[in-house]
Formats: C-alpha cells, structure tokens, sequence
C-alpha cells in the first residue's frame, strides 16, 4: 500500500492564492486566477467548485513553456502576456495540466456536479498579467512557470482544498 502523500494544496478564492503544503508547513504560495463567475460545481456553470478535491492526472510533462493543449493535447507554443494587457478570446490550457477530481458526494462529485467530468484543472494561462483577480472559466490559472514548478512537486492523488475565504 502507498503510503499518503505528505503534500497538500489549498487555494483561498478571496485571496486568489494557491498554498502548497509540505508535512503542515506552507512551502510555497502562488498568485491564481479563479473563475470570473464565480464559486459552484454545476456542469456548464464556468463556476470554480469548492470543498476537497484529489489530483487525479498529471499531463505534460516535459513540454516547453507555453505549450497549449486542447482536449489535453500538446499543439502548439501560445504566447504568454505578463505585462502587456492582451485579453485572449479562448480559455487556453497551458504548459501543464493539473487534473482534479471532486472527493464529496453531490457537492464536487457525481451527477450534474462531478470536477473530473469538468475538466477541473489547475493550468497555466497566456493571461498572466490577470493573476490576481477572477478571471477564468471555471479552472485554476496559475503562471506559466509557477505551474510547472507546482507539478514537479507532484506525484498525483495529493489532496486539494477549494476555498472560499
């Protein structure tokens, strides 16, 4: 049997940060974008889902920075805005994929509400000059760099708690 993780995420929503925990002790914090819709699990309701989540799949390692991915796909090297204030009309996936699952029964998991069935991930953005402020569809945004650093740490099945406060 595999033992349990000893790293752990929390994202507060009113902060618009991710917290990565290591054995109780926050070892990292990264600026996020939320969805601008804001909190709920409902299919179609481009809401971010709150409660406890797992990382259930870990996609694109190894790829460049910048890399999109559509249907979880590697396709092409996106530009990414840091500082230049350039909306982009597609909700791009990039660099890595974060995969959650809902762990709560009718709240984040199940018929009409599920993460999975969502495509709840946390990923990185070409919009990085809105981290900060709600801004997303429904997923984690998080840097391009920032990203790929969290995945690193990670191993899968880590536990991942969506906050409101």
């Amino acid at each position: 049997m595999m033992p349990l993780s000893s790293k752990e995420i929390q994202i507060s929503i009113s902060k618009q940060e991710l917290y990565l925990f290591e054995s109780g002790q926050i070892t990292k914090t990264y600026k996020i974008s939320s969805s601008k819709y804001g909190e709920g699990s409902k299919v179609n309701s481009f809401k971010t889902p709150l409660g406890k989540h797992e990382i259930k799949k870990l996609i694109g390692e190894n790829e460049q920075i910048g890399m999109r991915f559509i249907g979880r796909v590697p396709t092409e090297i996106y530009p990414i805005y840091d500082s230049e204030k350039i909306y982009v009309s597609d909700d791009v996936v990039q660099s890595r994929i974060i995969w959650l699952a809902g762990m709560e029964e009718g709240t984040n998991k199940g018929l009409g509400v599920d993460s999975f069935e969502r495509y709840i991930y946390i990923h990185g953005t070409p919009e990085e000059w809105l981290l900060g402020k709600k801004a997303s569809k429904g997923c984690i945004r998080m840097a391009n760099s920032d990203v790929i650093e969290l995945f690193g740490f990670l191993k899968g099945g880590e536990t991942v708690h969506i906050n409101k406060y």
